[in-house]
């Protein structure tokens, strides 16, 4: 028995405050990251969707590949609707070997009506050094149709843009980030100096005296001596650490939509409010006075309008004080108001400093 109890024990100090996150969700190590490739190539095989004549650099580009594959043809005799010049893009993962296989987007640059059904003709893909990382190549799956005639069409999602799944292979590898240092930096997704100071705590608990705080968004990590042939294992083991992330009081609201999201910390002091509309109603109903038969006068249209005005009747109400979201969202709907009136409410509210938090707008 004493045993069991125990291992209870051990496993409720062990355990992970509530709320608590990865430092991989909220933090990525500095240089991790994907790196994007760019490059300029040519769809074939078109039904007759490709670039038109007035597009003048697909024929360019075909007339240039097939001199460097040994064909000499003057520029211009081509005349040809089933080629589309297309920009392709990739994002190149940080530890990327040789031989890997990447997804990548193909987009039109021309006229070209579709892309459907179409074959990309080996693309160099580069990077921001205009370095090739990358060689692109294979059919073109856009998931998507455009039929029509004279006089009529009909079209599906987007036919000039579409993707090739695994269509690029890694030429290129990028130099290992890890490799050769005594020193790592984490970088968090959100800057803030409590979150940081936890990731910082958290790291000299499991590790003692290895990290350090630069800022509101950085931790600055040192390697053991004895992980410095392994660092793979070491960060391995500080991703995994669990923290609090804390994020500040803040209202979002989308006045196209209507919706409004609240933080946890969202609080409101006591506030009296008072919120009313005004309908307004017109309707126009003209009169028609016509003459006597073969009489000499002449037909008169004599206006006649109705106004409605009604104003809704609302009292003044307190606002509780709200320190839990709960009680917001309780206080809150004690005026029932529709989340549009909602929204006027909240900027009221802040403007008069009874919202202790911050409000963003979108």
């Amino acid at each position: 028995m004493r045993t069991i109890l125990a291992a209870l024990a051990l496993l409720i100090c062990c355990a992970a405050p509530a709320g608590a996150t990865r430092i991989k969700d909220i933090a990525a190590f500095n240089g991790v990251r994907d790196n994007q490739l760019v490059g300029y190539g040519l769809v074939v095989g078109l039904n007759g969707t490709g670039d038109s004549d007035q597009t003048k650099f697909p024929v360019q580009s075909l007339v240039n590949m097939l001199e460097r594959m040994g064909v000499t043809i003057n520029r211009l005799d081509v005349k040809v609707k089933n080629v589309a010049a297309v920009m392709v893009t990739a994002s190149l993962p940080p530890f990327a070997k040789q031989g890997n296989k990447l997804d990548v987007t193909v987009s039109s640059l021309g006229d070209a009506k579709s892309i459907a059904g179409g074959t990309l003709f080996m693309t160099p893909l580069k990077g921001a050094d205009n370095q090739v990382y990358a060689v692109a190549q294979g059919s073109v799956l856009t998931n998507s149709f455009a039929f029509g005639g004279q006089g009529a069409s009909v079209t599906k999602n987007f036919p000039t843009a579409g993707r090739i799944p695994g269509g690029a292979l890694v030429e290129r590898e990028l130099p290992n980030v890890l490799s050769g240092h005594s020193t790592l930096r984490l970088n968090l997704a959100q800057e803030d100096f409590t979150t940081a100071s936890r990731v910082a705590a958290a790291i000299n608990k499991r590790f003692n005296g290895m990290a350090a705080t630069n800022d509101a968004a950085s931790v600055t990590v040192q390697i053991p001596p004895e992980y410095a042939n392994r660092p793979v294992d070491y960060i391995a083991q500080l991703e995994n650490l669990e923290v609090v992330q804390d994020v500040p009081a803040r209202v979002v609201v989308n006045e196209r939509t209507g919706t409004i999201v609240m933080g946890e910390g969202v609080q409101i002091a006591p506030v009296a409010v008072s919120h009313g509309n005004l309908a307004l109603t017109i309707k126009e109903t003209p009169k028609v006075s016509q003459p006597a038969p073969l009489s000499t006068g002449t037909t008169t249209v004599v206006p006649r309008t109705t106004l409605k005005v009604q104003e809704e009747q609302k009292r003044l109400s307190l606002l509780p004080p709200g320190n839990t979201i709960g009680e917001v969202v309780r206080g809150l709907n004690q005026l029932g108001v529709t989340p549009r009136d909602l929204i006027s409410i909240l900027q009221a509210i802040k403007a008069a400093g009874a919202l202790q938090a911050e409000l963003v707008i979108i």
